[in-house]
């Protein structure tokens, strides 16, 4: 009995999950343009149209792992752009969770092991953040 319970937990977590790896790059660099290029700029390496009336310059997007010792910062990426980790600019980076909810969710595995559970939308942006990290010299 205590087998069909734990099965049923696990199917009950994994409903409606997906694999990071079926990620959409073109859709989270579409969302990147659409929510982040204003402050981010378009390449996310430089400097947006919005980004001078800032109090804070937007941070370069393309060295997020080469700052974390080579280890892209999925969890805390996910939570600045979903709003649970405030970040300071003009007054607060916005929030885009709401923006980005839905109901398909991808898992992404963190540098601990533990899976990190995030919307397919953000999922997405996740991932193409991750494709235009620059290799450090």
């Amino acid at each position: 009995m205590k087998i069909l319970v734990r099965l049923g937990l696990i199917l009950a977590m994994t409903a409606g999950t997906a694999a990071a790896q079926d990620t959409d790059v073109e859709d989270g660099r579409d969302l990147f343009l659409y929510f982040c290029a204003e402050c981010h700029g378009k390449d996310a390496a430089s400097e947006g149209p919005t980004a001078e009336i800032l109090a804070i310059d937007p941070p370069v997007l393309t060295n997020l792992a080469g700052r974390n010792e080579g280890v892209f910062p999925v969890e805390s990426v996910a939570m600045q752009v979903d709003g649970r980790m405030p970040i300071a600019a003009h007054s607060y980076m916005p929030v885009f969770g709401p923006s980005l909810d839905g109901d398909q969710l991808v898992s992404f595995a963190l540098p601990s092991g533990q899976p990190m559970m995030v919307t397919q939308h953000l999922g997405n942006l996740i991932t193409y953040l991750m494709s235009v990290q620059v290799q450090a010299d």
